[in-house]
């Protein structure tokens, strides 16, 4: 695992990125650029975050990381073995990526609104838009290359 000095984190208020020291992390921070408070909880979170349509907006267009949401089913065999690449991503990848996961089968607003089609799907978020798609069950060493450009 990489030992992480510091975060970059992007103020909800602003959009500015600002820098978050590993010791702060979780703790409420001042935007440098527009003074709002900033609650650099989601540094802390080493898991996936189960996401549905209700917390959608909050958790992904909101995000103050760039995120990884997987799109899955529990029926998917596919999406099984994904699954556990995703977990260890979410531990590697704490305060620099949040990694979602929403079953489209109980989000179907979600899955209609972004076209879902074929699972696993994998969608980037930065900045509140959807950035890149990634589609099947990919190896640990594509997803990680396709996330490089927000390590």
């Amino acid at each position: 695992m990489i030992k992480i000095n510091a975060y970059t984190f992007r103020c909800s208020s602003c959009g500015t990125k600002n820098r978050i020291p590993h010791e702060k992390a979780g703790q409420t921070a001042k935007c440098g650029k527009c003074g709002s408070a900033m609650d650099t909880s989601a540094l802390l979170v080493d898991r996936t975050v189960v996401i549905e349509d209700r917390n959608f907006n909050r958790n992904i267009l909101e995000s103050p990381l760039p995120v990884l949401l997987d799109c899955w089913a529990p029926w998917c065999g596919p999406c099984k073995m994904i699954g556990p690449i995703l977990e260890e991503l979410a531990m590697e990848w704490r305060g620099r990526i949040r990694i979602g996961k929403l079953n489209v089968d109980e989000n179907p607003a979600t899955a209609n609104k972004f076209e879902i089609r074929s699972i696993p799907t994998l969608m980037v978020f930065d900045h509140g838009k959807r950035v890149d798609t990634l589609v099947g069950a990919l190896p640990k060493g594509q997803i990680v290359e396709a996330m490089a450009a927000f390590l």
